[in-house]
């Protein structure tokens, strides 16, 4: 029985386990907004917050902890100085988790988690971006056809030495 112990395996070991979620963490910090399974995001969302509360005190050995626990100085700092200022008078709740249907391949349940303050980036549609994404499909077509035709010319080739 499982009495008192609280988490999901996740079927993987223990550093494993601590290595994921390092990643997700650091991830989710440098970005702001990720897209994983749902059970991997549930069991993400406490071991964040408590981070997120760990830089809201401040201070030198907390920055530390970070330092050690997300193994990226570049998020701690980011963690320390952009993200706990603006969650500085939450209580807690600093992320959500919004269910995003299915994974195609095994069916898992994804879900992607944000933090609720989070600074969205517009970014602004002019001609010149219109003209570039054209561009960049045509060279993407041009890239493609080529490709095509070598394979066309190679299942020719083949036939041409079965024929022989």
């Amino acid at each position: 029985m499982r009495h008192l112990n609280s988490g999901r395996k996740l079927n993987r070991t223990k550093a494993h386990r601590r290595a994921l979620f390092a990643n997700l963490a650091t991830s989710l910090v440098e970005h702001e907004q990720i897209k994983t399974t749902l059970p991997k995001a549930k069991d993400l969302r406490p071991l964040l917050e408590k981070y997120i509360t760990l830089a809201k005190r401040g201070g030198l050995n907390s920055y530390r902890l970070l330092i050690s626990r997300l193994c990226s100085q570049e998020a701690a700092k980011k963690l320390v100085e952009d993200i706990a200022p603006r969650c500085k008078d939450r209580q807690g709740g600093y992320l959500r988790i919004t269910k995003a249907g299915f994974r195609y391949g095994d069916n898992a349940p994804m879900a992607i988690i944000e933090f609720v303050d989070r600074k969205i980036k517009v970014k602004n549609k002019t001609e010149g971006d219109k003209v570039s994404k054209d561009s960049k499909t045509e060279k993407s077509t041009e890239e493609a056809s080529p490709k095509k035709s070598k394979k066309k010319e190679t299942k020719k080739t083949s036939d041409k030495v079965l024929a022989s």
